[in-house]
């Protein structure tokens, strides 16, 4: 052997050993049927197999004309039988004027599986002998239509009224998907901030990183926070009872590279009930000094359907004292009108403090509105005691 053939053989190892590397690392590769073929992500179903919801199944039908005989007229016509409708798959509903011996007529079908269930694909056949005689035959292939993905939904109600959105998606196939897209199309009163990137630097990263698989049976949690639009927010009635969030748009591939695409339904929850008098808070601090005033800014929201009449009354806590004048008349205030006042109070505790002791009296109906646990801050020793 010289030394241009070893050389090429070494290169050929390497080669060889790079090979199986990858393959090893292929999320859809069969554990230790690496060197068998091109492992699993090159190898063809041997029978028909399932379909699941939301990929498009395509079939190619072949009519081939096996006797001695021209035969005429033929029609080729494909259905799709689902539990709920009939489906006509046919690219064209004309008949051939005639068919050759040993040549075939040729179609591809396709259609985008919106329902589960066993689904029955039809393929009819007419056509007219030498003699005048009309023929007829029928093909039957049945294929179950699978649910590819579970997924499960979470809201969580903000103090303000942005609302999180937790969704859970969970591959329930056999087989490994490439997660494509996973969005949510907002409803037309929302803003919506997907939560499922982090920054890196001047670039944005996802945060279950570049490869984006997910195995047979594993879960992950998508995020999103909506904010209401500045014309729905205003209205405090608008965003009562049941309101609709928006859609998920999923989109995967599977092992051979065929595209899935979902859609979930209109997502709803139930807004939180305020009662006739919302109060919120507009600005807060984080941390505070002990014993120091600091300021806070509530807003006030009548969400009755008639006009209050308020006044404001601030009863001090064993740690939280409120600076001003208590019993303060707040005016009319119309049905989803607000108003923003500024607060002083201060702290003689210190760690983790509610802020409580706010009452609303409305004087119309003599109705008072009590507003505890509203907030928290932490409060701190600015200075450090002197040693003794």
């Amino acid at each position: 052997m010289d030394v241009s053939q070893a050389k090429q053989e070494h290169l050929l190892a390497l080669k060889g050993d790079l090979f199986v590397r990858l393959m090893k690392d292929d999320p859809s590769t069969v554990k230790g049927a690496e060197t068998l073929i091109l492992g699993e992500m090159l190898t063809l179903p041997q029978n028909f197999g399932n379909i699941f919801l939301g990929e498009t199944f395509s079939s190619y039908i072949n009519v081939h004309n096996d006797s001695n005989q021209v035969v005429k007229d033929i029609l080729v016509k494909a259905d799709l039988q689902t539990s709920s409708q009939r489906l006509n798959l046919s690219a064209s509903n004309s008949a051939v004027s005639e068919l050759k011996p040993e040549c075939c007529i040729d179609d591809v079908i396709h259609h985008e599986v919106k329902e589960i269930g066993t689904h029955i694909l039809v393929c009819a056949v007419s056509y007219t002998t030498q003699t005048g005689e009309k023929l007829y035959f029928r093909k039957f292939f049945k294929f179950q239509v699978l649910k590819p993905l579970d997924v499960k939904t979470k809201f969580y109600n903000a103090e303000t009224d942005e609302v999180f959105l937790e969704a859970q998606i969970q591959n329930i196939t056999t087989s490994p998907m490439f997660m494509e897209k996973v969005s949510l199309e907002p409803s037309m009163m929302y803003n919506v901030t997907e939560l499922n990137n982090v920054s890196a630097g001047s670039e944005s990263e996802s945060t279950f990183g570049r490869m984006s698989y997910l195995q047979p049976l594993d879960t992950r949690q998508y995020l999103y926070c909506l904010k209401p639009k500045p014309e729905f927010a205003e209205k405090a009635g608008v965003i009562k009872g049941v309101t609709v969030i928006g859609k998920l748009d999923i989109v995967w591939k599977t092992n051979l590279g065929e595209r899935g695409r979902l859609q979930t339904s209109q997502l709803q929850r139930m807004a939180p009930g305020y009662g006739d008098v919302r109060l919120s808070l507009e600005l807060i601090p984080d941390t505070v000094s002990l014993e120091e005033p600091f300021d806070i800014t509530c807003k006030i929201t009548n969400c009755s359907e008639r006009t209050m009449d308020l006044v404001l009354e601030m009863c001090n806590t064993r740690s939280v004292h409120w600076c001003g004048v208590s019993g303060r008349q707040l005016g009319k205030l119309s049905p989803s009108a607000s108003l923003s006042i500024p607060l002083k109070l201060l702290s003689s505790v210190q760690g983790l403090q509610s802020i409580s002791g706010l009452r609303l009296t409305d004087t119309f109906l003599k109705r008072t509105y009590e507003y505890d646990d509203i907030a928290q801050v932490c409060v701190v020793c600015p200075y450090t005691s002197p040693e003794s």
